[in-house]
């Protein structure tokens, strides 16, 4: 847990869960939830794990940058997808991550090193760490 919260995100959900709607109390995000169709759903709004892909990416993306910053590399035009999955576990349903991590004009080992280190400081990576498998993969 943070020493200090120096700041604090909320949302609201309405409606029907997956088949809602989310709202920040900033009302900066304000979507339309719809389950996609490999769920049995329409795809006509955005769902629970894009939001998280989202997150997830930009956060992980800013640790890499800075920890390639302070190795003295320069991180150019990285780019980190994450690709959420979310399928059966048991009688549950639980989740999956792959990041997949580029570093341009980098050499894949380096890059490989760099992503390590950013799983360490990332607050999504620390947050799932041995509660959802997260692979990640540097092309």
């Amino acid at each position: 847990m943070p020493d200090k919260v120096l700041y604090t995100a909320a949302a609201t959900s309405t409606g029907d869960g997956r088949s809602g709607h989310v709202v920040s109390s900033d009302r900066r995000l304000d979507l339309d939830l719809a389950p996609p169709a490999e769920l049995g759903g329409s795809g006509d709004g955005t769902n629970p794990e894009q939001l998280f892909a989202a997150g997830y990416s930009a956060c992980f993306h800013s640790a890499l940058r800075g920890v390639a910053r302070r190795a003295g590399v320069d991180p150019g035009e990285s780019t980190v997808t994450a690709e959420v999955g979310v399928g059966p576990e048991g009688d549950l349903y639980g989740l999956v991550v792959t990041l997949i991590i580029t570093i341009p004009g980098l050499d894949r080992e380096k890059a490989r090193e760099l992503a390590e280190a950013a799983h360490q400081r990332c607050p999504y990576s620390r947050a799932t760490r041995g509660n959802i498998s997260v692979e990640l993969r540097v092309p």
